[in-house]
């Protein structure tokens, strides 16, 4: 039901004056998915989820991706680790787009899956630089922070618990921000 109220919102948006020639369009779309399944399913259902999740998290731990270490060696460009675990995961995500698209692969539910283009905002810059600067203090990106507080590094505490301050200043400030 919520993916019918998602289109109807979203063509509503899209017919709107105030539409075109703004970022208007990207502020307001940015946020909702586009592929999310209309299928109800029950909560259990969704342990796979968590499941991947756990396991992806190991893998994290045993590449040493989330080590702190390996993490200034890449800023320090000391290391190439981090840049080939980057840069493959770049390489296997656009070769997963391709098949996806050329062989017209569907969701696990049987639902098509759309790409849709992002028009670029200068927004984007800001805020990579802020993520990256984030990255480099902390030696965390978002992705692996619970995988760290797994090991037992507790004072990742501080950085997931900024993580979320930083989220939520961010939605109120989103509308007075610059573009």
């Amino acid at each position: 039901m919520s993916g019918t109220v998602n289109k109807e919102k979203k063509q509503r948006i899209k017919t709107s004056p105030e539409y075109k020639n703004s970022d208007f369009e990207v502020r307001t779309l940015d946020t909702h998915c586009v592929n999310a399944s209309e299928k109800e399913v029950p909560l259990w259902y969704n342990l796979k989820y968590m499941v991947a999740g756990i396991l992806f998290g190991i893998i994290l731990v045993k590449a040493e991706v989330i080590s702190w270490f390996r993490i200034q060696e890449m800023f320090r460009l000391e290391s190439f680790h981090m840049y080939g675990v980057i840069g493959t995961a770049v390489v296997v995500g656009a070769i997963s787009i391709f098949l996806i698209k050329k062989v017209n692969i569907k969701t696990v539910h049987g639902e098509v899956i759309d790409f849709q283009d992002k028009k670029f905002n200068k927004g984007q810059i800001y805020g990579g630089l802020i993520f990256g600067l984030g990255w480099a203090i902390t030696g965390a990106c978002p992705g692996p922070l619970f995988a760290q507080l797994g090991t037992g590094a507790t004072v990742v505490a501080i950085t997931i618990l900024s993580a979320i301050a930083g989220t939520w200043v961010y939605g109120k400030l989103r509308d007075r921000l610059p573009g």
